[in-house]
């Protein structure tokens, strides 16, 4: 995940704990867990940062007064606390994921691995998927082997600089 104007926290994904459940991971359809910010343990991060700056500063007290600080501060305060993503190929995921299902019953580690990509009844979702995946600065693995020189060379690319 190179940084970006979406991602401007390149690095510090990898000295999170929750990097290490999910960086040798990607998911059957080929998203990669460890450029998930829910999976690597960043949004959790973020969401204590943001709270802790808007209590530091008492942004309550001069902020607009639009918003409900109250709210926000609850739900910073949840994101914080849930539980990093573990992926789908340890139970995480989306909740009956299309491809999850697919490949586990064609016994596929991915879905590129599959013969029927052209008439594939998840096909749909999964370009919206990566997609939008690639479209918040994920990493997506779309062609067959060299899963394991790929992790190597995404996480190197995460330790840069």
């Amino acid at each position: 995940m190179a940084a970006t104007k979406k991602n401007p926290r390149k690095r510090s994904e990898t000295r999170l704990p929750a990097f290490e459940n999910v960086k040798g991971q990607i998911g059957y359809c080929g998203l990669w867990c460890g450029s998930c910010l829910v999976g690597n343990g960043t949004l959790n991060q973020l969401a204590r940062e943001c709270g802790k700056a808007v209590s530091d500063y008492g942004v309550n007290d001069w902020g607009p007064k639009s918003v409900d600080y109250d709210a926000l501060m609850k739900g910073l305060s949840t994101i914080a606390s849930m539980d990093p993503c573990p992926g789908c190929l340890k139970g995480g995921g989306r909740t009956g994921c299309e491809m999850r299902g697919c490949a586990k019953t064609k016994g596929l580690v991915e879905c590129v691995d599959c013969g029927t990509k052209e008439a594939c009844e998840n096909r749909k979702i999964l370009q919206h998927m990566r997609s939008g995946a690639l479209g918040v600065g994920m990493k997506v693995k779309n062609q067959t082997g060299g899963r394991s020189k790929l992790i190597r060379t995404w996480t190197a690319e995460l330790k840069k600089d």
